[in-house]
């Protein structure tokens, strides 16, 4: 059974810290898991994104990137802290998403910062962020701080042992949801 996962880096800037953790993260799922990889980067699409208002104006690369979001099996976003919180761009893709089409979807949350000051951004940005979406948050999330990364590599043991954790803890909730889509798309027929 393959897996739709679906990455979103909210770092405007590349190579990044961010793209890094989260390409470590999805890296880690294909040891486990048969996956297909959506890697949504802002740094790429920033630019297109940052003049629209309504999904109507979205040039169709985003708005495939949104289609891909609202099919995920699993989402991996992840954001630098910019300013106390994520990057605005990020916060501005997620307002293009319908607001049911991530219930029950698991998430597993990264970001990355310059301190290990900032490390509740997962807990009082990003996870409220996606309670909107009743997405269901998985609850070991990932942090990163400046000193884990050497030449835009994971260099720090620590963090590789928390990227192998996150992705353990999640691999029964992204077996169970997509068992449960199987399963109503069963019934609905």
């Amino acid at each position: 059974m393959r897996f739709k996962v679906v990455a979103v880096s909210g770092s405007v800037s590349s190579p990044s810290k961010t793209e890094i953790l989260i390409q470590t993260i999805i890296d880690q799922f294909k040891e486990t898991q048969e996956i297909d990889v959506h890697f949504v980067k802002l740094s790429t699409i920033g630019r297109d994104l940052s003049g629209a208002l309504f999904r109507s104006e979205l040039p169709t690369h985003i708005e495939n990137d949104l289609t891909a979001i609202e099919n995920a099996d699993l989402l991996v976003v992840g954001t630098p802290v910019y300013r106390a919180s994520f990057t605005g761009l990020f916060k501005h893709l997620f307002d293009f998403v319908d607001q049911n089409a991530l219930i029950d979807v698991p998430i597993l949350l990264s970001a990355s910062g310059g301190s290990h000051r900032h490390a509740l951004i997962l807990e009082h940005q990003l996870r409220p962020l996606f309670s909107f979406f009743q997405a269901h948050t998985l609850p070991i999330g990932v942090y990163a701080i400046d000193n884990d990364f050497k030449n835009y590599q994971v260099t720090s043991s620590a963090l590789d042992n928390r990227i192998q954790l996150a992705v353990q803890r999640a691999l029964p909730f992204l077996n169970h949801e997509k068992t449960k889509k199987i399963g109503l798309k069963v019934l609905e027929a």
